[in-house]
């Protein structure tokens, strides 16, 4: 495969060019609107995958998400000592024709996120709480410097 210099848009953007080696890309269909014969390109439905900010604090590592939308019992959340995911589905609850919206921009479905974490956290001390639509999941790093004295018994 030929390497070519990216655009300045690809550049600035951080975009790529798509080409048809490159199967991960997101796919696009062409849908008929029945507004007078008009064609729209909408991305077949997969799952969205979550905007996070994850930060550390001395003893923490915070990983926080906006769920707004989504009832608690619709979340789910997997911690492993190196990574957590988070999954989930927004469900739209108003039954509007299509042909009367303006713009469509809410998304509506499933999502998830799985992140990498850059330390070892305890996973059976991680905490979720979630306010006005903010998750914020508070993870305990592990001490890889604890130590401990155990004292030996005579049987």
């Amino acid at each position: 495969m030929e390497l070519k210099k990216r655009s300045f848009f690809e550049r600035l953007t951080g975009s790529i060019r798509a080409t048809e080696e490159e199967p991960n890309l997101r796919k696009l269909s062409v849908k008929d609107t029945g507004r007078g014969g008009r064609n729209f390109l909408e991305e077949e439905k997969e799952e969205m995958e979550l905007a996070v900010d994850v930060y550390q604090t001395p003893t923490d590592i915070i990983v926080q998400t906006m769920v707004a939308g989504v009832r608690p019992e619709d979340l789910e959340v997997s911690i492993a000592r190196d990574m957590i995911t988070i999954r989930g589905k927004r469900e739209e609850s108003r039954t509007i024709d299509e042909e009367n919206y303006f713009s469509k921009e809410l998304y509506w479905g499933n999502f998830s996120r799985t992140i990498l974490l850059p330390q070892e956290v305890e996973p059976e001390e991680a905490e979720a709480m979630e306010k006005h639509g903010l998750l914020t999941i508070r993870l305990t790093k592990l001490d890889k410097g604890k130590k401990a004295n155990l004292k030996v018994k005579s049987i």
